[in-house]
């Protein structure tokens, strides 16, 4: 073990400083695609999207985010065939790998997967640097696979969301009072939803591990809640039935706004705890490694430090503000055009098919989730309201994602075994 004992404390301020360039690239890229439908239907400003998600995915990550990389942790690598020295030095090359890539996408406007992005980095230098049966190749495939199902899924999911709106409030022949009607019921629906996410992928790791029956209650709870809150803020908002066609639709859209900002606040947090451990878990497994001086089979079974936690929240806030608007413009105004009702469909939708991908085991990337559906609401107004040149280079930048992560790690993993070995 001289060579962590050698080189411990360096090799853990690199992970750090990589960690938190992962964390950067999560906040810059995957945050703000989450937040994109907000401020692209204009019911948040960008500065508003920004405060809220700051707030609530520091609040999910660092509160309820304690969970390492479950595709790595469940065996991606099989850590019989990995010495420890290789798995620190391939684990930082993983996080540096995934953040370049990260960097890259975000600033050509691309919503691109980071658990993609993770992943193929640790599969490039576990198969080519390490060994071809470092790899569980086995488990590859249920992560391809949802390249296509979920945005499938999460698309019709909008579709029919954004088309129940259509036929229940636009569509009819006083739009205002309907709204009033049937927005409370879809503010219920979303709390819901939102809440089973929340309970049953992220406070589970804070000790709070209930059943299936006490998550239905507690989330129905916050449901009747969600819609009670909105009853109350829908009051107060007035229209005038003599007003133009535009004045008396901004309306009826005014009453969605209110519901996506529930909708973005509980993404937000839900995001933030899931999807931190992208950062935080190969970070984490070096740690563990250095700590325990090579016994490698502690790093999945160790909870995740809480400063490694704080360190991939403040990261992810970061990323956010200062370079997040580019991938808020392409979600949230370049796919196809956003208002509140529209936005609020594609995140009700987003959250839904999280919920049921998880509850199969389905792996799912919230960025193939979210543009799913807002194509799901471009393709229920007509083909003509997508902007076919931008998806064609979104759907091209997730092809690359993996395969993209894998050979930047195997560039960096070679590089710092050069360095240290």
């Amino acid at each position: 073990m001289s060579f962590l004992a050698d080189y411990g404390f360096v090799l853990l301020v690199l992970a750090c400083l990589f960690g938190f360039f992962m964390a950067w690239g999560v906040g810059a890229n995957d945050v703000a695609n989450a937040m994109g439908t907000s401020v692209g239907s204009k019911a948040l400003t960008i500065k508003q999207a920004i405060i809220i998600a700051m707030v609530f995915e520091f609040c999910g990550a660092y509160l309820a985010g304690g969970q390492v990389t479950e595709t790595i942790k469940n065996g991606i690598v099989d850590m019989d065939v990995m010495t420890p020295d290789l798995l620190v030095l391939g684990m930082m090359s993983a996080l540096l790998a995934a953040g370049t890539w990260l960097m890259i996408a975000t600033s050509k406007g691309w919503p691109v997967s980071t658990t993609h992005s993770i992943i193929g980095a640790v599969v490039g230098f576990s198969a080519i640097g390490v060994s071809f049966d470092a790899v569980h190749w086995a488990a590859i495939i249920p992560i391809t696979m949802s390249w296509v199902v979920t945005p499938f899924l999460s698309g019709v999911l909008a579709f029919g969301l954004f088309v129940s709106v259509q036929k229940l409030i636009i569509n009819t022949d006083d739009p205002f009072a309907n709204a009033k009607r049937y927005v409370p019921f879809y503010m219920f629906v979303t709390g819901f939803m939102v809440a089973i996410m929340t309970l049953s992928k992220g406070l589970k790791h804070v000790g709070l591990d209930l059943s299936d029956e006490q998550s239905i209650l507690l989330a129905i709870g916050v449901g009747i809640l969600v819609m009670l809150l909105g009853i109350l803020l829908l009051r107060n908002i007035k229209v005038d039935t003599q007003a133009n066609n535009n004045t008396y639709f901004a309306g009826v859209e005014k009453v969605f706004a209110i519901l996506m900002i529930f909708t973005a606040c509980s993404m937000a947090f839900a995001h933030g705890a899931n999807d931190v451990a992208n950062a935080v878990g190969p970070l984490a497994a070096i740690a563990g490694v250095i700590q325990s001086e090579g016994l490698t089979e502690l790093t999945t079974k160790s909870a995740v430090p809480a400063w490694v936690l704080l360190l991939g929240a403040l990261g992810i806030v970061i990323g956010l503000a200062t370079y997040g608007y580019k991938v808020i413009a392409t979600v949230g105004g370049q796919i196809t055009e956003l208002t509140p009702s529209r936005g609020f469909a594609a995140e009700l939708a987003t959250a839904s098919t999280v919920v049921g991908a998880s509850a199969i085991g389905l792996p799912v990337s919230t960025t193939h989730t979210l543009v799913g559906a807002v194509l799901g609401i471009g393709l229920a107004r007509g083909i003509g309201a997508l902007n076919l040149r931008v998806i064609g280079s979104i759907f091209m930048s997730w092809a690359i994602t993996l395969p993209a992560g894998a050979f930047l790690a195997i560039i960096f993993f070679s590089i710092l075994k050069l360095i240290f070995l």
